[in-house]
């Protein structure tokens, strides 16, 4: 289903509506909550620290990272902290930070995490998507795209540095996939994603 909102603050209160609602049909378990990194999702973060969630019951993880410390200001994990994980009770799983040790090495370890906490598949994954067409680290034309085997990768992404990703396969894997895309440099990329 496709929705047009209004403006960035429509956006962000009709995403976060539709995640609190699909958090709520987990009743009875643990739920899990991928999020996007990037600029368009932190009024949606901002607005889900106050929705009518029990939240000490969902799992949150990250569905791609940079490969830099988990403080820097390019952190995806530093934007869910600030804008939502620290202000809510659920239990959020950063991407492993190793300075001295390859991003393979946290991906893979993160690959296990996310088996761990999602099982089977995730519930509510939410992506974004770059100007060129990207979504999570998922840049067109690179291995990423098609790595199989595991649910978790790094790959090396000329001009954009090491990135650590989830794999198509546990996103096709999740049982509600949110897409926010805004911005008009995005419709024609949109435009033909969609064809």
């Amino acid at each position: 289903r496709i929705v047009i909102a209004a403006d960035a603050g429509d956006l962000a209160g009709r995403a976060s509506d539709l995640i609190t609602r699909l958090l709520n049909e987990t009743p009875g378990r643990r739920a899990t909550l991928g999020l996007a990194g990037g600029s368009t999702p932190r009024a949606t973060y901002e607005r889900l620290c106050t929705a009518p969630v029990d939240w000490s019951r969902v799992d949150l993880w990250l569905s791609d990272e940079r490969w830099v410390p988990p403080d820097h200001p390019d952190s995806n994990g530093r934007m869910a902290r600030e804008t939502l994980a620290d202000h809510i009770p659920a239990t959020f799983h950063p991407v492993p930070w190793f300075p001295n040790r390859p991003a393979e090495e946290a991906a893979a370890e993160y690959a296990a995490t996310i088996n761990r906490i999602c099982g089977d598949r995730p519930d509510v994954v939410l992506l974004g998507m770059g100007d060129d067409g990207h979504t999570a680290s998922l840049f067109p034309g690179r291995p990423a795209l098609t790595a199989g085997g595991t649910s978790y990768v790094a790959d090396l992404v000329p001009g954009k540095g090491p990135r650590l990703t989830a794999t198509v396969g546990l996103l096709h894997s999740a049982r509600h996939i949110v897409f926010l895309v805004a911005g008009a440099t995005k419709a024609p990329v949109l435009a033909g994603v969609l064809d």
